[in-house]
């Protein structure tokens, strides 16, 4: 048998391919190549755009360098009210006003000036001239007249405030220690029960060898009121007639009331 020869397949020639990709001698239609340009300028474009877009920060948003300028004026706003409010307490404890406060009328004198006036008088005369360390209003205290007698005078000073005719301070109301850390002192509130008058007298002494005289056998009140600032103030009183603790035991170590007691047992 003959072998039957089968036809041979027709080769497709490959056009050649120039070095831009495009084949030889193919000619590019205009519109196939406007299309292609348009699809790169879309392409650019919307590129451009989602840069553009990405840049513009949106409606409300604040940038790095607004966030820093307003919370740098927020410190300063913050700092300048702080300075106002410490200025404020500053003046208001030094009693000062603002600078467009009309300046203030003259003081009016205590209604009890007179009364201290002659209080002074009479006790530098009958109980020496040195007697009145100090005197003044405490307009706090319902305007009571306040004198400091010195120690070494204080107990005919306290003859005078009793028996003075002007003065008969005839009944001790009270009479309390004081630690005021660089001395002691003791202060005596005293009434005219005669007069209606009332007047508080002061008496200091030094912390280390407090020493103030008793008045126990002026004013009888003063007997247990004496026990107690010697107990817990560690105050002597000479003349005092028992001059014993009252409150605390005997054994106790130290005085209580003092700003630097220390107990020796600090669960006590």
């Amino acid at each position: 048998m003959s072998e039957e020869k089968k036809p041979e397949e027709s080769a497709v020639p490959t056009p050649p391919v120039g070095e831009d990709g495009k084949e030889e001698g193919k000619v590019e239609s205009p519109a196939e190549g406007s299309t292609a340009e348009a699809k790169t300028e879309v392409g650019a474009d919307s590129h451009a755009e989602g840069k553009a877009e990405a840049s513009v920060p949106p409606a409300g948003a604040t940038t790095p360098a607004s966030a820093d300028a307003g919370s740098e004026e927020e410190k300063a706003a913050k700092a300048q009210a702080a300075a106002e409010a410490r200025a404020a307490r500053a003046a208001a404890r030094a009693g000062a006003k603002p600078e467009s406060a009309d300046p203030a009328a003259p003081k009016e004198p205590s209604p009890n000036q007179p009364l201290l006036d002659r209080l002074v008088t009479i006790l530098k005369a009958e109980a020496g001239e040195d007697s009145v360390v100090d005197a003044f209003i405490n307009e706090r205290d319902a305007h009571r007249p306040y004198v400091i007698i010195h120690s070494s005078r204080w107990p005919q000073a306290a003859l005078t405030l009793r028996d003075h005719a002007e003065l008969r301070c005839d009944y001790l109301r009270n009479l309390s220690g004081v630690d005021q850390e660089t001395h002691l002192e003791v202060a005596y509130h005293l009434l005219s029960l005669t007069h209606k008058h009332e007047y508080c007298v002061k008496v200091k002494t030094d912390r280390e060898q407090a020493s103030i005289p008793s008045v126990a056998d002026v004013w009888p009140t003063a007997n247990w009121n004496e026990r107690e600032a010697f107990d817990l103030f560690g105050i002597d009183f000479p003349g005092h007639p028992n001059l014993v603790r009252i409150m605390m035991p005997d054994d106790w170590v130290g005085h209580p009331l003092r700003k630097d007691y220390e107990p020796l047992d600090p669960e006590v």
